[in-house]
C-alpha cells in the first residue's frame, strides 16, 4: 500500500457497490456527508443497506472539524459549489487525501486533488 490517501466521494461508492468494483488496497476515507448522503436515500433496500455499511466499515469515517468547516466556507465562496459538494472537497484536502469522483464540476474546479473512480482503477496505484 502506498502513501496516498484517497476520499471516496458519494457517487464514487454507489458506482463500485452497484458495480461490484473491488477497489485497490490503499487508505480510503469517506466524509461524513458521504455517509449521510448514503444512508439516507429514500428508497434503499435493507440489501443495500447492508452493503453499504460494510463498505462503511472498512474506510475511515471523517467528520466535520473546524479546519474542514474553514476550507469548506472558502470553497463554496471560491468555486460556488453546493454546500454538500464543498464540505467534502474540503475533507480531502484537510486530510490530504485525492478526492475520487466522478462529478465532472468537482474535477473542474480545481478546489482540490481529483481522480475519477475509472482511472483509480485502471492506475498502479504503487505508483501514485
Amino acid at each position: 500500500m502506498n502513501g496516498t490517501k484517497y476520499l471516496l466521494d458519494t457517487n464514487a461508492v454507489i458506482t463500485a457497490l452497484n458495480e461490484g468494483i473491488s477497489l485497490p488496497a490503499a487508505d480510503y476515507l469517506v466524509s461524513i456527508i458521504t455517509e449521510m448522503e448514503l444512508l439516507s436515500f429514500s428508497e434503499l433496500t435493507e440489501s443495500d443497506e447492508y452493503l453499504i455499511i460494510r463498505l462503511l466499515e472498512k474506510v475511515r469515517i471523517i467528520g466535520l472539524t473546524h479546519d474542514v468547516k474553514t476550507q469548506a466556507i472558502r470553497i463554496r465562496r471560491q468555486t460556488k459549489l453546493k454546500l454538500p459538494d464543498s464540505i467534502i472537497c474540503a475533507t480531502a484536502l484537510s486530510e490530504e487525501a485525492v478526492l475520487v469522483t466522478d462529478d465532472m464540476q468537482m474535477h473542474g474546479m480545481g478546489a482540490c486533488d481529483t481522480k475519477k473512480l475509472s482511472d483509480l482503477l485502471s492506475s498502479d496505484l504503487s505508483n501514485d
